[in-house]
């Protein structure tokens, strides 16, 4: 997935690069209102609304008016609710506080995105070594049979193959399919051996002790 950070502190938008990037995405960078509208078309805008040439809320019109389907979140200070209702109504899909931990960002970044992806005619298909899953239709196939999964499996499936070969945290996998990291790590572990038992196939779906799990398909 393509994703434009739109972000003035360069700081600040070292750190969110190198860990999106490490989670899979392609990331563009814009550090003003006119390099963001003035940039390709992307999947995802990450949209300060604190940018030294303009409002960010009025970019965030302009970036929605331009496409009505790509997913917008607002990452900034401003925490006030009229602040989020503003930046809601601008046409954001969500918004962000800072200070903010990279899990609860990437949560909100696939809760997103799925809703957006439902909005979007094509269908989805991704595959894992011998593992197809179709997003839309939430079939999954392995080595061409077709397995039934509970709803939760399926998701968080669709988490770790967002990240294959990329280790996924505990925390990020609980608050991406239960949105709340207050599950705990005995469910997540039961649905992740349910998992693994569906789709036959050993060695995909890997436990890196202490951090969470990955797929890993070589």
């Amino acid at each position: 997935m393509r994703v434009l950070l739109v972000e003035d502190d360069a700081r600040m938008a070292a750190v969110m690069v190198l860990a999106l990037r490490r989670q899979g995405y392609e990331v563009v960078t814009a550090r003003t209102a006119a390099e963001a509208l003035a940039a390709a078309p992307v999947d995802l805008v990450l949209l300060d609304l604190v940018l030294p040439d303009a409002d960010g809320i009025e970019v965030c019109r302009a970036l929605r008016r331009r496409d009505d389907s790509v997913a917008i979140i607002a990452v900034t200070v401003r925490g006030e609710e009229h602040d989020r209702v503003t930046g809601l109504h601008a046409g954001a899909d969500d918004y962000v506080v800072k200070p903010f931990s990279m899990p609860e960002l990437q949560a909100r970044i696939e809760a997103v995105t799925r809703r957006t992806a439902r909005m979007r005619p094509q269908r989805r298909v991704l595959a894992v070594g011998q593992v197809v899953i179709d997003v839309g239709g939430r079939r999954v196939l392995s080595g061409g049979r077709e397995v039934s999964l509970t709803r939760k499996e399926f998701e968080i499936l669709i988490v770790l193959a967002g990240s294959v070969g990329a280790v996924v945290p505990y925390e990020r996998l609980m608050l991406s399919v239960w949105q709340t990291s207050w599950v705990g790590r005995h469910t997540l572990d039961v649905h992740i051996g349910s998992l693994r038992a569906k789709l036959g196939v050993p060695g995909l779906v890997q436990t890196v002790r202490g951090v969470g799990y990955r797929l890993q398909t070589g």
